[in-house]
């Protein structure tokens, strides 16, 4: 990463952090994550079914509680006479009443089990499901995406978000139904009980639902911020990490610390308004419970003194008040956690619901034995509506010849390349390869007949052998040998511990023209009729650019081949050498004729002839 591209990328998500964003309704955003759930609803109602009946064995208990008091209570002595007792507890009737709560409270306790279980399975199959439809997503991408979307944005989605929907739901769904289940239960046994006492309950809590709901409404949209604010912090971060020696070097350490303040303040305040505000339930909702416990117990008194209810009941409903008090606290709990969900499962849908390439499974027209030869007709293009930087390019490339692309910053010669392997599309014109047009064959048949080398070297975690054959089925290890030895890296590979079993990670100490030569190695084991070499030899020494230049050559024959480069010297031998400025081809030939005719090209090189 440059230091311009870092000041560019920071200034472009400067601009999208302006952009205000309406978050979407809780119920609209939790409907969606439904829909998306659809396929496991029947497990969902499994749990369901096991969560109520469970909570259900629960309420019971309280009932059977209250019989147990009133048995205690009619054995007490009523009388006493000198050293008589009159009154004694029924023992059996005790002993088969506390049996019958220790078998409810039993069976509660597995239905609950098999509820967690089946949760914690259909939450992990969900998250795993997001992810997977998060990844086939990116590929279905137009790179568009991505140019205004940070990839530490896109990797928040993936891990935070999804982390987030996947631990909420588990947390959450089996609260909520034990709870609305223990709300609705414990309220219709405390009126069939004593309709007196159920209201006070009820009235006392009252306030707690009201003061839940308002709570909820006004903290949800911080919940989105937290999860936005995130997406951008993350991003940064690996962006900073990606370019740490450039950051250092061009002393860029103060301004991406003012980003990463910047940044990680409004993270601080949006996750401190939602848990915050979120934080107030638990308390409001404790406080309501105490209060209607109170309340209960009040009332309750003064029932017995009138001889209305017997001490059971009382017992009795000081469980059902805490059983009705406390599903409110794990509802408001369980109601903060779904607003997270409903925050992250937003930007999920969000990202799902992107435009995507066109499905382009219908053309029948394919690309096979591509002998090489390329027409550009007349093409115009503009990554914005408003801005074309490719105007009337037209070139005819015959199969085999090797095609220098040359010209300033900004000429439009990697462009030209993206054009050519159908990462963007056209605004205007067309792009034929062996006379057929590449807008009429799949874009997956398009890239089969390209092998490239870039400037930046990608090197994924696997074996060297796994980093040449990369996605090239029946390669034998014999091929491979003989690429690498047609690179020359093979002695270099044997020196290795492992040879060609070397694994490749961030451990491994390659430079960069090593890394450099297992790429070129990687493309002739492609063998794909045309070459991309974009930069290719930038980023190593005057020594290792003639090791590369060499296997590049030989990469080259065969093939029809594009070579981006600022070296000048380094495609002399090309047997064309397009000059590209401002998004026009100004000269065309071989590198005498340009030289010969004293124009553009002639400047570029004689100014780094003298440069050198």
């Amino acid at each position: 990463m440059s230091e311009q591209n870092f000041k560019d990328s920071s200034s472009k998500r400067g601009t999208m952090d302006r952009r205000v964003k309406k978050p979407k309704s809780f119920m609209e955003t939790m409907g969606k994550l439904a829909g998306y759930c659809k396929k496991y609803i029947p497990a969902i109602l499994i749990a369901w079914i096991a969560a109520t009946a469970g909570t259900v064995l629960q309420i019971i208990g309280p009932d059977k509680l209250k019989d147990l008091t009133n048995e205690i209570m009619k054995g007490l002595p009523a009388m006493i006479k000198g050293n008589q007792v009159i009154g004694s507890i029924n023992m059996n009737v005790i002993s088969k009443i506390a049996w019958t709560l220790a078998v409810l409270y039993g069976i509660s306790m597995l239905l609950n089990y098999l509820q967690n279980m089946i949760m914690a399975k259909v939450t992990q199959v969900i998250s795993k499901k997001m992810r997977t439809d998060i990844s086939q997503k990116i590929n279905r991408l137009p790179l568009k995406y991505f140019d205004s979307t940070s990839i530490g944005d896109v990797l928040s989605r993936v891990t935070n978000d999804v982390d987030a929907i996947g631990e909420s739901l588990n947390q959450s769904i089996g609260t909520l139904i034990t709870s609305v289940t223990m709300l609705i239960g414990s309220l219709v046994l405390m009126v069939y009980s004593n309709w007196i006492l159920a209201l006070t309950a009820v009235g006392a809590s009252a306030f707690g639902i009201v003061f839940m709901q308002i709570i909820m409404k006004g903290s949800q949209k911080y919940f989105m911020e937290q999860q936005e604010a995130l997406g951008r912090i993350n991003g940064h971060i690996e962006e900073v990490y990606t370019g740490h020696n450039v950051v250092k070097v061009y002393n860029g350490s103060s301004e991406a610390k003012e980003i990463f303040e910047k940044y990680n303040t409004n993270l601080y305040g949006s996750a401190w308004k939602s848990q915050f505000l979120s934080g107030l339930m638990m308390p409001l909702m404790s406080f309501m419970g105490n209060f209607s416990y109170a309340a209960v117990c009040g009332v309750g008194a003064a029932l017995a003194m009138d001889g209305k209810i017997t001490f059971g009941v009382i017992v009795a409903f000081m469980m059902y008040a805490k059983l009705f008090t406390q599903p409110l606290s794990q509802m408001a709990m369980a109601m903060t956690t779904l607003q997270r969900t409903a925050a992250a499962s937003e930007r999920v849908f969000e990202f799902l619901d992107e435009a995507e390439l066109k499905n382009e499974s219908e053309k029948q027209s394919k690309l096979a034995k591509v002998k090489g030869n390329v027409e550009f007709k007349n093409v115009k293009f503009g990554y914005t509506p408003d801005k074309t930087i490719i105007n009337n390019f037209s070139v005819d490339i015959k199969a085999g010849q090797k095609v220098a692309i040359v010209g300033p910053t900004g000429a439009g010669k990697t462009t030209i390349v993206n054009l050519l392997m159908r990462f963007y599309e056209l605004n205007s014109g067309e792009i034929c390869i062996d006379g057929v047009p590449i807008h009429k064959v799949p874009r997956e048949n398009v890239h089969e007949q390209f092998s490239m080398v870039l400037q930046d070297t990608w090197i994924f975690e696997g074996t060297i052998k796994e980093n040449i054959i990369y996605n090239k089925q029946g390669v034998t290890e014999a091929e491979v040998i003989k690429a690498c030895k047609s690179v020359g890296l093979h002695h270099f590979i044997k020196t290795l511990p492992n040879g060609y079993d070397t694994m490749l990670n961030d451990k491994t100490s390659l430079s960069e023209g090593q890394k450099q030569l297992i790429t070129i190695a990687r493309a002739m084991i492609q063998n794909a009729p045309l070459l991309i070499l974009d930069e290719a030899t930038s980023s190593v020494d005057t020594r290792m650019e003639r090791i590369v230049q060499a296997a590049m050559d030989r990469l080259t024959v065969g093939k029809t081949s594009f070579v981006i480069a600022h070296r000048l010297s380094t495609i002399k031998n090309a047997d064309i050498i397009l000059v590209m400025k401002d998004g026009d081809i100004i000269e065309s030939g071989s590198h005498e004729e340009l030289l010969a005719r004293e124009g553009f090209y002639a400047e570029l090189y004689n100014n780094q002839f003298e440069a050198a």
